[in-house]
C-alpha cells in the first residue's frame, strides 16, 4: 500500500508548482508567479517579466528602482507583465477558457490584476505573500472572488 501521509494537498501541491514558475520571472525586484487551475488540472502558467521577443529588466536595468518607486506603485513604468496576467494572457493565446478557474499566486494580486482576475471569470485564489495593494482585496470582496491566503514549503522575494 503506498504512503500517502506525507503527500501534500492540492493547495500546497500548485502553491509549489507556483513557486517553480517564479523562478523563471526576469523582474529585479521580486519573482512571482501564478497558475491557473481547473478541475485540479494545469491550465496555464506565468510568471513576470518583459512581453515576448523584448529584453528583460535583468538586461536594460529597472527603472522603477532607478527612480526609487516602491512596490506597488506606478506600474505603467515597469516594462514587465504581472505573472497573473501573463497566466491569462497565455490561456487565452492557446484558446483556453479560464472562466471558473482558481488561480495561485506568490503574491496578493495587485489591482490591475484583480480587475483582469474578475473579468476572466477566476473564482477563487490562493496566494502566499501580501502585497501592498488595499484596493485589490476591497474588488475581489465587492466581486465575491474568495482570497485565500495559504504557506508554501519553497520560494519568495528576490535578495
Amino acid at each position: 500500500m503506498p504512503k500517502t501521509e506525507n503527500r501534500p494537498s492540492w493547495e500546497t501541491y500548485f502553491m509549489n508548482i507556483t513557486n517553480l514558475v517564479a523562478e523563471r520571472s526576469t523582474c529585479l525586484r521580486r519573482a512571482v508567479g501564478a497558475v491557473l487551475v481547473k478541475d485540479k488540472r494545469i491550465l496555464s502558467t506565468g510568471y513576470n517579466g518583459a512581453p515576448a521577443n523584448l529584453k528583460h529588466c535583468l538586461e536594460v536595468g529597472c527603472l522603477r528602482e532607478q527612480m526609487g518607486i516602491e512596490s506597488g506603485k506606478m506600474h505603467e513604468l515597469c516594462r514587465g507583465i504581472h505573472a497573473e496576467q501573463n497566466a491569462i494572457i497565455q490561456a487565452a493565446y492557446h484558446g483556453v477558457s479560464v472562466k471558473g478557474a482558481t488561480i495561485y499566486c506568490t503574491n496578493q494580486p495587485c489591482s490591475i490584476c484583480a480587475r483582469m482576475i474578475i473579468n476572466a471569470g477566476i473564482v477563487k485564489i490562493f496566494y502566499q505573500s501580501g502585497y501592498a495593494d488595499p484596493l485589490a482585496k476591497e474588488l475581489l470582496g465587492e466581486a465575491h472572488i474568495e482570497l485565500i491566503q495559504i504557506r508554501s514549503e519553497i520560494g519568495g522575494e528576490r535578495p
